[in-house]
């Protein structure tokens, strides 16, 4: 069982603010900053952490949305927030029958997704 993800972001202002836009439709907001250019996120709890560095790492991160209406808010909130396309909100039966997700690029290169499991 994973507890908690961080990413190193180069910009630690531009990544705050994108994840807290970007996220935001998923319940998640800032829960905990410890440190200057350290923030943890989560629902209640902090699961996933943004902490500033001279070299950015890249990773593909996936959130659990509850229904696709949520992955498709996902979506939008991350391109409003300056995320990059890197898969429009849809079915993507090549993982499993009901998989639903879409994919976004931080500001750092990172892949981005909401998914959810669910039927329709």
């Amino acid at each position: 069982m994973i507890d908690h993800v961080k990413l190193f972001v180069r910009d630690f202002e531009r990544s705050r603010s994108f994840f807290e836009r970007a996220l935001e439709p998923l319940g998640y907001r800032v829960v905990l900053e410890p440190a200057a250019g350290v923030i943890g996120m989560g629902p209640g709890f902090p699961d996933f952490w943004i902490a500033e560095a001279e070299h950015a790492t890249t990773a593909h991160v996936s959130f659990r949305a509850e229904d696709r209406r949520t992955v498709d808010a996902f979506y939008d909130a991350a391109l409003a927030a300056g995320g990059r396309d890197n898969g429009k909100p849809g079915p993507r039966p090549h993982y499993h029958e009901t998989y639903y997700g879409a994919f976004v690029h931080d500001p750092d290169g990172n892949n981005i997704e909401a998914v959810c499991h669910h039927p329709e």
